[in-house]
């Protein structure tokens, strides 16, 4: 489907955005994380990201007045928009006249089943995520959408910048952390630009990014029970400053048993007083599989 629309009914810009806002009297929610995108270049730059075209379906979370869905419409062939705050459905009504392939829900896509949603798009069709997601809910929806196993192509989100930076962070570093691993174990991100604040309207009070998480078709690894696999790399980060010894000597063993968990960390080619910011993905995998006879 081919989109056609006159540039002058983008929304993505200062007068226009104010100009919706003030037309239907509405007052931001800094509780909703409400903050618009007004910079066409960035806007263009996130839909690049995601490989979309028009065989192509592209869900997003918290459209807001349509800035960035206006542009998914135009990108791909079906568009399905979730949007928590009834107040902006007049507005969404009125920015989405022109784009029939876009379709609008209503409610907290925290509450929402997904797998209803995704009965939106055709079998066949590809989907990526594509949102600027809210800070505050940012890591719980990444992880819904992650752990539902949705097919999804990629992720393409707006969200803090020190947040993108741990998702992106390598072991070894201050960003590394239960994080990291869990959407590394699920897909492979990319940092593909940082955003300064000055492009909002309201301005928030950090800088964002937008990441792409390329979904992958299986983990880089093979653990024999995922959940406890997130529940030992948990325990691994309960704090950082404390060596991988004595968190899981403080979460799964004794003091009478130190020497049994010292044995199976040496087993694992792991040095016991390593902290857990400094192990690969491969190497908590290891440990979580050694580990399993333990589990609780």
């Amino acid at each position: 489907m081919s989109i056609n629309v006159n540039n002058q009914d983008e929304v993505a810009s200062p007068s226009k955005t104010n100009e919706m806002l003030k037309k239907h009297k509405l007052v931001l929610k800094k509780s909703l994380g409400q903050n618009f995108l007004i910079d066409q270049n960035i806007l263009h730059k996130i839909v690049a990201a995601a490989d979309l075209d028009d065989q192509k379906g592209a869900l997003e979370i918290g459209p807001g007045i349509g800035a960035l869905t206006q542009q998914l419409a135009k990108a791909a062939g079906k568009v399905v928009a979730v949007e928590i705050d009834q107040r902006l459905l007049p507005i969404l009504e009125e920015t989405m006249q022109a784009y029939p392939n876009v379709k609008v829900i209503h409610g907290d896509v925290l509450k929402l089943s997904l797998e209803e949603i995704f009965q939106e798009f055709d079998q066949s069709t590809k989907v990526s995520v594509v949102a600027n997601l809210p800070y505050y809910v940012t890591t719980p929806i990444v992880m819904k959408l992650l752990e539902t196993r949705l097919p999804l192509e990629n992720i393409v989100v707006m969200i803090q910048k020190e947040v993108a930076l741990r998702m992106a962070a390598p072991p070894g570093g201050k960003d590394y952390g239960s994080l990291s691993i869990a959407v590394q174990y699920y897909c492979e991100p990319e940092l593909v630009m940082i955003v300064p604040r000055t492009v909002f309207i309201p301005q928030p009070n950090v800088d964002s990014a937008v990441i792409k998480l390329k979904v992958r078709t299986k983990p880089p690894v093979e653990v024999e029970d995922e959940l406890w696999f997130f529940e030992v790399v948990q325990a691994c980060f309960a704090q950082r400053r404390k060596t991988i010894s004595n968190n899981l000597l403080a979460r799964f063993f004794t003091k009478d048993t130190r020497d049994e968990l010292n044995g199976i960390l040496q087993q694992c080619d792991i040095d016991p007083i390593r902290r857990g910011e400094t192990l690969s993905l491969s190497e908590y995998a290891r440990l979580s599989n050694a580990l399993l006879a333990y589990k609780p």
